[in-house]
């Protein structure tokens, strides 16, 4: 395939970064400390694709830990991690994650959070389409407008990307020392259901719709493709979509000194520690 790259952005040049698989805690203590380093200018804008190993389930910044029932997810033997942006609980398993570390004044995520989400949804559409995939951003205004569950992909929130109708990624942002942090999840296989299995319901008629409604609104990149895909060649075609939609160089990378330790702190001191997991 051809790359036509967008000129409506000046070009630029970012860093790649493929971490792999990691445990809850320690990946998102590394994508903070990328923002740390990007907001001392000691890194460039980083693109960052990542794995979970074990399966972990993750907190929105301000969702209470008793939606998540500890017995059965203890006895499910997967972790749990509060994430630094917002939204409601995920299941990072068999999946790849992306994420998006840029100064507030770079073009590609200037301006509101809306806009910036729109400008790197393009950039996702465009690498599942190298996949193959025909993806739609979900409109503006398109988010449920009613009492929200607390599994995240439920319902896609405006300009996330979804395949005939269903939810196929769903990312988070937040903003910090002037400098945008964008994460988000696109499940490869597996059961998108799997989540309400921990989550705490009233009844377990309620747990039995939630699954249901799970089923009906989200997909996995394998069901919506046809075909299975390696998290690699999802990972190349991604980055193809950063370049072409964004006008971007990406250079493969590794991560700082300062973002390795960094990294190691902020896993001991926020992610791994109860005063942050469950300070809600």
């Amino acid at each position: 395939m051809t790359i036509h790259v967008q000129a409506k952005y000046p070009a630029a040049q970012w860093r790649l970064v493929n971490t792999g698989l990691g445990e809850g805690a320690s990946n998102m203590a590394t994508d903070e400390a990328i923002l740390d380093a990007v907001a001392a200018k000691s890194s460039p804008p980083t693109v960052r694709f990542y794995g979970w190993e074990p399966a972990c389930v993750s907190l929105g910044y301000r969702q209470p830990v008793d939606d998540i029932d500890e017995e059965l997810r203890v006895s499910a033997g997967w972790d749990l991690v509060r994430r630094p942006t917002g939204g409601r609980a995920i299941l990072h398993v068999d999946e790849l994650t992306y994420s998006v570390i840029a100064p507030v004044s770079e073009p590609r995520v200037k301006g509101s959070i809306l806009e910036s989400y729109r400008r790197l949804s393009e950039a996702l559409v465009g690498g599942l389409r190298w996949l193959g995939l025909n993806s739609y951003e979900a409109p503006k205004d398109h988010a449920n407008s009613g009492p929200q569950g607390p599994a995240c992909f439920d319902t896609p929130s405006n300009y996330e990307i979804t395949h005939a109708g269903r939810k196929l990624v769903g990312s988070a942002q937040v903003r910090r020392k002037d400098v945008v942090l964008q994460h988000g999840t696109l499940p490869l296989v597996g059961d998108v259901g799997r989540l309400v299995e921990v989550l705490r319901f009233k009844s377990e008629e309620e747990r039995a719709q939630m699954s249901i409604d799970l089923h009906s609104r989200a997909t996995t990149l394998v069901s919506a493709l046809g075909r299975l895909v390696s998290f690699e060649e999802v990972a190349d075609a991604l980055s193809m979509g950063f370049i072409q939609a964004l006008n971007l160089e990406l250079v493969n990378g590794d991560l700082s000194p300062f973002e390795r330790e960094r990294a190691v702190e902020l896993r001991i001191e926020k992610y791994a520690a109860n005063s942050w997991t469950r300070r809600i």
